[in-house]
């Protein structure tokens, strides 16, 4: 419980009795290569920290086609949060790409660091600040930034991305075809 207790007082001050009756609470669990978190039209009740792998999001359209639409990496909270805290069933799957182990945070937990810890609040604003601002540059890089623009800046967000996650993800990711991102890759890509 190393990996989240810093990953904690990185972002408010906790005593080590806070901390420890907040991670009480919280149980580690590893989830095989593939393995499924969390499921669409299920209510979401945890919030999982990496403390090593990385987990894909990803949505089905109507059709059935499946879009990754984001990747988280060790160090890092994820959640259907939206879902979560409205307590309704999630549209996302979040899925491990190689063997990936987590720390569970309950809701009971959760609501636990949020009536107790005495900067519970302001840990709870900062990783929704975190997420709010990676799905707004998310938005603006889909509609504002070419598919070269996005292919460049994608090992900022993702550090080693390209040797963790298979290619087909990463193009649905940026938003263009496998065979695009091969273009990509090659530098065959005419410049704007």
């Amino acid at each position: 419980m190393h990996q989240i207790r810093q990953a904690i007082l990185s972002m408010i001050s906790a005593s080590d009795q806070e901390m420890n009756q907040l991670l009480h609470g919280c149980f580690l669990k590893t989830f095989q290569r593939q393995g499924i978190l969390s499921h669409p039209r299920v209510t979401p009740n945890d919030i999982f920290f990496i403390n090593k792998g990385i987990i894909r999001v990803i949505v089905h359209d109507k059709e059935g086609g499946e879009h990754t639409i984001h990747f988280a990496l060790e160090n890092q909270f994820i959640a259907d949060y939206s879902s979560f805290i409205q307590q309704q069933p999630s549209l996302y799957t979040l899925q491990a790409l190689e063997e990936t182990e987590v720390i569970v945070m309950p809701r009971s937990a959760v609501d636990w660091g949020y009536k107790n810890l005495k900067e519970g609040d302001k840990l709870g604003r900062l990783i929704a600040e975190f997420y709010f601002i990676y799905q707004d540059n998310r938005i603006k890089n889909l509609y504002a930034r070419t598919p070269k623009e996005r292919y460049d800046t994608i090992t900022e967000v993702f550090p080693n991305i390209h040797n963790r996650v298979p290619q087909h993800m990463i193009a649905s990711y940026l938003g263009i075809t496998p065979v695009h991102l091969s273009r990509l890759k090659k530098a065959d890509y005419p410049k704007v």
